[in-house]
């Protein structure tokens, strides 16, 4: 995982290819490090991610919500797998945090 940093307030967190309970604790410490650092705009790129399991899909929720009431924006972006797709489709992810293709 890797955060581009596009401006003062926006930043690209970059997913690897599988985001797990070994690896998600990396996810949500990325996540709160731009929170505290006041970054008000942030999407998730999936583009390189295959796999994800409810330990991934839990630090989404959690971060959709602070960004959220922090008067910001959370989206996630370039859902690449169908194996993600589905499952977001399947959960109605796209209900409370938004999807798009970029």
């Amino acid at each position: 995982m890797k955060v581009d940093r596009k401006t003062m307030q926006e930043a690209v967190v970059h997913l690897g290819e599988k985001v797990d309970l070994s690896n998600s604790g990396e996810l949500r410490d990325l996540l709160q490090g731009l929170y505290d650092e006041n970054y008000r705009n942030i999407a998730v790129d999936f583009s390189k991610t295959k796999m994800i399991d409810s330990s991934c899909l839990g630090k989404l929720l959690m971060f959709d919500k602070k960004f959220k009431e922090n008067d910001g924006d959370f989206v996630i972006v370039n859902v690449t797998s169908d194996y993600i797709r589905k499952m977001f489709t399947l959960i109605h992810l796209y209900k409370v945090i938004k999807i798009v293709d970029q």
